[in-house]
């Protein structure tokens, strides 16, 4: 489930910039998000 929307949030933010459609700032949130999914899961998953 993870890996799945991290692999949309991360095509969405390259799309957002191959397309020079950033909607400002907005199109990097993307990327913040899914690095922290990211994240998210490597330290759950060590303390499980």
């Amino acid at each position: 489930m993870f890996e799945t929307l991290v692999i949309v949030l991360l095509a969405s933010w390259a799309l957002g910039v191959v397309t020079s459609y950033y909607l400002g700032g907005l199109i990097h949130v993307l990327l913040f998000l899914a690095i922290a999914l990211v994240v998210f899961r490597n330290r759950r998953g060590r303390r499980a």
